[in-house]
């Protein structure tokens, strides 16, 4: 089916004052982790160069600082001398090659700045010394003479952009950073003009605008904003509104790229990159409010990962363009996928935030779990299919072997797959029946449709041993065979009903009653089943070996499972571990004074999060000398990022005739 039936909004050209875009696919700023001491590196040029192949309409390059001041992670772009002219360049050619337009965003974070410079805190610079929450940043106020140097280096970094060939530049006014920190009466606390009245809380953003016009004539300029900070400290969204109203009334932006939330407090941020319990295009009530009250093209940012989803909010008139990124991390080809009609084919973000804002936060390159060529362009480029084809057999059906799989057929290889299951998935199969973790089927949907549309035979329900494996004569035998619950070592006195949470995700019914559930590893598992006891009417209490749960997560997916963990009422005890059970108590001890905690009664004990390698198969192949390639949980249980990343490794290692 041809597009134009399909998605005849998505795929219009829109014109951005004197700029016009091919279609309405936007991948917004979002850093990287890929600037080299400031500047475009060629990493971060290849990374944008697969999204301009990929057919997106206009890619918004990440923030680059305006000042010296501005440097709120130590991996940052920064435009505050020509020296960063050059690297924008080589990112214009590449991009423009492809027929995509390239935007880049100015920034000054005020009093959010994330890391520290050599182990020590920075000096933060904001309208008023008033204190960060969630960074427990207390800035510096201002002074007038700061306020003019940044509103000109606001200025001088756009010109530094449009000469390097930009289409256009966009303020970054969302998130609580400066220019909103000036609009805020709870923020801004100052009595001279730029603080006070409305009028002079507005000023600061208004002679950003202002300057930077007056430095790029005839460029397209955007502003960013969020509405509705999402937190009672944060900018009130009619602030925000009537500030949009002025702005629009005066012609100072062609565009608005609406968004929610702010970097000052736990709840705020969450919405910087939104988990899938967030519905796609949450935002798009307030992208609708704010085109009430411009004239110019307004986007919608907010978990939109389908291109489905972003023609509907074109056609109802939320938005005139959709700021899809992470679809776009997670597959580069969604916007050609998309035109051809191959909809099963995109590779759909499932939003676990694991490896794109997880690694952000790691201070390491942005990723994807199920894509874990995102931000390795320039280590895997396209290879060409082996001219010797070789008989493979995987064994194995979780992400790890399906992605082995996938990327040796996909290299001329005939490849088996062998899974004991009726189903794909291995872990994968148990993590989607967690409450709010639904969508992570998504990822076996990917793997096993790139799997199966690479030429992979898939066989269900076949469960291999050694004996097999050696009939089989395969030329290369991979394992990926995944892992078991760990049962831990407790003092068990009496009959006490101990299970797994795999028992209780599959339907297992435990006695009426109150259920102690202790996580072993704080991530989903623990915190999943203790709410959804809780909704089979249980009362549950929550143990966990950490300062809270959910500490091996993103921060963001680890905020809402906290609040959801509140909302449902679960008791949670930090820092306890179990050493003992009997019939109707349990004995925990505090990790660090090692105080005993009775919990009494309990009806039932359920342990989660700790696994052990699957290793049978693969112990029996080295007792027969019979050679291997072992991967993902079977040789140490981790996440699918690992799973998926040794996959690919691996594969494009064989390939080249080194594996």
């Amino acid at each position: 089916m041809t597009t134009p039936a399909l998605f005849p909004l998505l795929f219009s050209p829109l014109a951005i004052g004197p700029v016009t875009i091919a279609n309405r696919i936007v991948s917004s700023g979002h850093d990287t982790v890929m600037a080299e001491g400031g500047l475009v590196s060629d990493q971060l040029v290849a990374y944008h160069r697969v999204r301009a192949e990929g057919g997106v309409g206009l890619i918004v390059a990440q923030v680059a600082g305006v000042h010296e001041s501005a440097r709120y992670t130590s991996h940052m772009l920064m435009a505050t001398d020509d020296s960063c002219v050059e690297g924008y360049r080589q990112l214009v050619s590449a991009v423009h090659a492809h027929g995509t337009k390239l935007f880049g965003q100015l920034f000054h974070p005020g009093r959010e700045v994330l890391d520290l410079e050599g182990g020590v805190r920075r000096v933060c610079l904001a309208p008023s010394s008033v204190p960060n929450e969630r960074g427990r940043v207390i800035p510096r106020a201002m002074t007038l003479s700061e306020i003019g140097e940044v509103i000109d280096g606001y200025a001088s970094a756009a010109k530094r952009l449009i000469s390097a060939g930009l289409d256009g530049v966009e303020i970054v006014a969302s998130h609580g950073y400066l220019p909103s920190q000036f609009l805020n009466p709870l923020v801004n606390l100052r009595d001279d003009r730029y603080g006070g009245s409305t009028p002079n809380r507005r000023r600061f953003l208004l002679e950003v605008l202002t300057a930077v016009r007056a430095a790029v004539p005839n460029t397209a300029v955007g502003l960013r904003i969020s509405l509705d900070e999402r937190d009672p400290s944060g900018l009130a969204e009619s602030e925000a509104l009537d500030v949009l109203r002025l702005i629009g009334d005066a012609g100072l932006v062609d565009y608005v790229s609406v968004t929610t939330g702010t970097s000052a407090t736990l709840a705020g941020s969450d919405h910087i990159a939104p988990d899938a319990s967030f519905a796609s295009g949450y935002v798009a009530p307030l992208s609708r409010r704010v085109r009430d009250v411009v004239n110019v093209p307004v986007m919608l940012a907010g978990r939109i990962n389908q291109p489905q989803d972003a023609e509907r909010f074109l056609s109802e008139g939320s938005a005139d363009a959709c700021v899809m990124t992470r679809a776009l991390i997670a597959d580069p080809m969604m916007p050609r996928r998309a035109l051809a009609g191959e909809l099963e084919d995109i590779r759909a973000c499932v939003g676990c935030n694991q490896a794109c804002i997880g690694h952000f936060q790691l201070g390491v390159a942005i990723s994807c779990i199920q894509h874990p060529e995102t931000g390795r362009e320039l280590l895997y480029p396209n290879l060409r299919a082996s001219t010797t084809a070789r008989r493979v057999l995987v064994v194995g059906g979780g992400p790890g072997g399906l992605k082995a799989a996938a990327v040796l057929s996909s290299l001329g290889h005939h490849v088996d797959l062998y899974e004991k299951d009726a189903h794909l998935g291995g872990q994968v199969a148990l993590a989607q029946l967690i409450p709010g973790r639904e969508e992570f089927g998504g990822v076996t949907t990917n793997l096993a449709r790139e799997a199966r549309r690479s030429g992979v035979t898939v066989h269900l329900s076949h469960e291999f041993n050694a004996v097999d494996v050696v009939n089989e004569r395969a030329d290369l035998v991979v394992i990926a065979t995944g892992a078991v619950a760990y049962v831990p070592v407790i003092e068990r006195m009496g009959d006490p009903v101990v299970v797994d949470a795999h028992d209780v995700l599959i339907g297992g019914v435990l006695p009426v009653g109150r259920v102690l559930v202790v996580d072993f590893a704080s991530d989903w598992v623990g915190a999943g089943v203790a709410r959804l006891l809780r909704a089979r009417g249980h009362q549950v209490t929550l143990s966990v070996n950490t300062a809270a749960p959910g500490e091996a997560l993103q921060q963001y997916v680890r905020d809402q499972q906290l609040r959801d963990l509140a909302k449902d009422r679960v008791e949670v005890l930090a820092l306890t571990r179990l050493f003992g059970v009997d019939d109707d108590t349990a004995y925990l001890e505090h990790v660090l004074s090692g105080e005993r905690i009775l919990i009494s009664p309990i009806s039932a004990l359920v342990t989660a999060g700790w696994r052990r390698p699957y290793s049978d198969l693969a112990n029996e192949l080295d007792a027969l000398e019979v050679p291997y390639v072992a991967l993902g949980d079977c040789l140490a249980p981790r996440t699918v990022e690992e799973a998926v990343l040794e996959a690919l490794t691996f594969a494009r290692r064989f390939a080249a005739g080194k594996g």
